[in-house]
């Protein structure tokens, strides 16, 4: 099987684990803003954007590192070890302060019960030490094992939030006949706490399904492979602190500038935008480990290439369909008119992830070649252009400010990306082709959205085979190269 066929197979799998319980997620939109207020859509929004800030400061860039030297050293074992023991060590920490300052931690962030903060502080907790066991399965091409223990950790989530907003509000499971374990369950309390309950269970469930390979684990550390894993991993901990103020500062900024219900609107229909985010996610997990282990291969740099024109060309399709069928998704997936409101940054919002994808893709060249320092320098431009344009905007703009300082924020990470890499990892990307596609996907877009087609899926339907025509026309013949090659 040839190196881009493997790639593409475990990125299928990879995607399976991704999009499935990212699709439940979507899914569970419609739940949420049919039971929730925009302005407790806000608090949820607003509760995951700490656990992510959590997330990226606990993991200190040492998911990444693990890559980097797994496949490098020789003693792999110690790289295991050592990075796994080092998480549970600043993560046990973390818990203890965490609740033991909880009350002061509500006040400070300005959380309603204390209670929130303690199961954050818990769901972060177990989310942070299955990192490195997670990390290990991907690493030693286990995609399946990955992709079911994912899918089993939405499925219970799912199942919680149906049982905790639908089920028993509505009289279909009875009290009488809940385990006493459930007794907790008061109909007048705020619902958005059995979502973060539900998330804290399913943690749970995942650290107990991963714990056999976790006991494998020798539990040692040694500290001249921490001290690698710790200069390589911390610019990246900076970089991923940043990527997130990209994703989710906007919604600190909208609630506090706009208020808590304009805020929530903007935040689900964000989440249309999560289909694009999904394909990254997908490529991004078969991608990183793939491009570590294949790096010394002679036709390495070619493979990258190949990804990336591939990977913005079906970015594209994903974008193109979004849009022109916009109207058709956000009515299965919002239920309260209200939200619609903010509709228009669905478009904005699918370009800039794609953007961001193509980053992620790029960014192979500083990892491969230990300059992590510089992914931490882009991703810092990335959230300072965020935080002006956001601050400066918003006032005049509203929530639409917040969408395009997204797209001008990765847009310009990737093309300062693109300039650097190819003085420090020159890798012969076919940029025109690249751009030729997105533009022209973009073009279709607007057309279906803004010229008067919204809605007419003759038109929406018309224009997504036109475009897909033309990428068959353009590239069959490195199609029939690429599936002859991996026959």
């Amino acid at each position: 099987m040839s190196a881009l066929k493997k790639f593409f197979k475990d990125t299928i799998i990879y995607g399976i684990a991704a999009i499935l319980p990212r699709a439940v997620n979507i899914g569970l939109v419609g739940l949420h803003t049919e039971v929730l207020k925009s302005n407790k859509f806000a608090i949820n929004t607003e509760y995951y954007v700490y656990a992510a800030y959590l997330n990226a400061l606990l993991t200190y860039g040492m998911e990444t590192a693990f890559f980097r030297f797994f496949s490098k050293e020789q003693e792999k074992g110690k790289i295991i070890s050592t990075s796994f023991v080092t998480l549970l060590i600043t993560t046990v920490i973390f818990l203890i302060l965490g609740l033991s300052f909880a009350t002061e931690i509500a006040q400070f962030f300005g959380f309603q019960k204390e209670i929130y903060v303690q199961i954050l502080i818990l769901t972060v907790f177990l989310d942070t030490i299955v990192v490195i066991p997670f990390a290990y399965l991907r690493v030693t091409n286990r995609p399946i094992r990955f992709a079911g223990i994912k899918i089993a950790n939405i499925l219970i989530f799912a199942f919680l939030n149906l049982l905790f907003l639908w089920a028993i509000p509505n009289g279909i499971l009875s009290e009488k006949i809940l385990p006493d374990a459930l007794n907790f369950y008061v109909k007048g309390e705020a619902q958005v706490i059995y979502i973060f309950l539900a998330n804290v269970c399913a943690s749970l469930f995942t650290l107990l399904l991963l714990l056999p390979n976790i006991l494998k684990i020798k539990w040692s550390l040694d500290t001249r492979i921490l001290k690698k894993l710790l200069i390589y991993g911390l610019p990246i901990m900076v970089g991923s602190l940043a990527y997130v103020t990209n994703e989710n500062i906007d919604k600190l900024f909208l609630s506090d500038i706009i208020g808590k219900t304009e805020m929530g609107k903007y935040a689900a229909c964000y989440k249309l935008g999560v289909f694009m985010t999904l394909y990254i996610t997908a490529f991004r997990l078969g991608a990183e480990p793939f491009f570590f282990n294949h790096a010394k291969e002679k036709n390495a740099k070619n493979n990258y290439a190949t990804i990336l024109k591939w990977f913005a060309i079906l970015g594209a399709v994903f974008m193109l369909v979004v849009v022109a069928y916009i109207d058709l998704f956000a009515s299965i997936l919002i239920r309260q008119k209200e939200y619609l409101d903010a509709l228009a940054i669905v478009p904005i919002i699918l370009l800039a992830n794609l953007f961001l994808g193509i980053y992620n893709n790029l960014s192979i060249w500083y990892k491969l070649t230990d300059k992590t320092s510089y992914g931490m320098y882009i991703s810092i431009f990335g959230a300072i252009v965020t935080i002006i344009f956001n601050l400066v905007m918003i006032d005049k703009i509203g929530f639409m400010a917040s969408a395009w300082a997204t797209l001008v924020a990765y847009g310009g990470m990737m093309i300062i990306s693109y300039i650097l890499g190819q003085k420090h990892y020159k890798v012969p990307y076919n940029i025109k082709q690249v751009i030729g596609y997105i533009l022209l996907a973009s073009v279709l877009s607007a057309i279906s959205f803004y010229d008067g087609f919204r809605g007419n899926y003759i038109i929406a339907t018309a224009l997504v085979l036109v475009f897909l025509g033309i990428i068959y026309v353009a590239e069959r013949k490195e199609l029939k190269r690429l599936i002859n090659k991996g026959s």
